[in-house]
């Protein structure tokens, strides 16, 4: 990511923008949530063919849509494509079996998987302090998993809903932590516009190719509500993007966990869901370790600019 000069630098408008895109994808994953008994697969075509629009008329307005799709990586989008899909499926899933604020909590655990996979896999780097801030992390995700998975040793087995969406949903973060390393290496050559539309229109073929595995005919309000996930996905992009533009890194990341907070109230209102003190103390830890990773990679200089600002954090 550049560095913005004092000119161009506008951190209120940058986090504006940056909570705005919590708030559409919040949204957005409140729409699927709202739509029970579509299969994930489904889902994915929706969220993604439907994301497509805004994320045109935002390539057309930065003069960028006829050569969006140029590129001589077409191999490296569609894996990243599908792998992004294997963790965007496997998250609806889970979505759909688990409390919305308990979801997003156990969705945090994506960043601290792409330090563990960046030292694993690329060889960085990473001292006892952010190993440190992983462990204490990955001790949040414990306690918020925690009375949902006893329930696979006290005789309930994976048939319980929930336990299996907790599964779900960590594997998919795992997932979505191997698509985080692929766009880093992406975005080394390739624009940001040319990864977000190529992940958008794979994503969009690998869900209507689940069609023959069993899609459902979605009632009036199911199809309104997964239309309006898919549009609130691309909005959550742009809004993502440009908040990048206007602030450091190290200003907007944080604002990502506003997403805790806006899960509660919507789970609250919305859907009746109460968090249990297990989602409120571990997802806090989670919190606090991932700020202090947003810290320590700043005042280490790490370039994680581009990979965070064209990956979607919800999917």
């Amino acid at each position: 990511m550049s560095v913005l000069s004092a000119d161009t630098a506008r951190p209120l408008t940058g986090i504006t923008l940056k909570t705005l895109s919590v708030c559409a994808f919040v949204t957005m994953s409140s729409c699927i949530k709202a739509a029970p008994g579509v299969p994930a697969g489904q889902v994915v075509f929706f969220r993604s063919f439907f994301a497509i629009l805004p994320v045109v008329v935002m390539l057309a307005w930065r003069h960028e849509l006829a050569t969006a799709l140029y590129t001589t990586r077409p191999f490296g989008h569609i894996t990243r494509g599908l792998v992004g899909v294997g963790a965007m499926g496997l998250g609806f899933f889970a979505l759909t079996r688990l409390p919305l604020p308990e979801w997003i909590a156990l969705n945090y655990a994506q960043p601290l998987l792409v330090v563990v996979f960046s030292a694993l896999i690329l060889g960085e780097t990473v001292r006892i302090f952010r190993w440190s801030a992983v462990i204490v992390g990955f001790i949040g995700v414990i306690i918020v998993s925690w009375p949902k998975m006893t329930l696979l040793t006290s005789g309930a087995g994976l048939g319980d809903g929930e336990a299996v969406g907790i599964i779900a949903a960590l594997v998919g973060a795992a997932i979505s932590a191997m698509a985080m390393l692929q766009v880093r290496r992406l975005v080394q050559t390739e624009r940001t516009a040319t990864v977000v539309i190529w992940f958008c229109l794979t994503a969009t073929v690998a869900g209507l190719a689940t069609w023959p595995f069993g899609w459902v005919q979605p009632d009036a309000w199911q199809a309104s509500l997964l239309i309006a996930a898919g549009i609130f996905g691309g909005v959550g992009q742009i809004l993502m993007t440009e908040s990048y533009r206007h602030a450091p890194l190290s200003t907007i990341a944080p604002f990502e966990y506003t997403s805790m907070l806006l899960g509660i109230v919507i789970g609250f209102f919305v859907f009746g869901e109460v968090p249990t003190a297990h989602v409120v103390v571990g997802g806090s830890i989670v919190v606090a370790a991932g700020l202090f990773i947003i810290w320590r990679e700043n005042r280490l200089g790490l370039p994680r600019g581009k990979a965070r600002k064209v990956t979607p954090p919800q999917g």
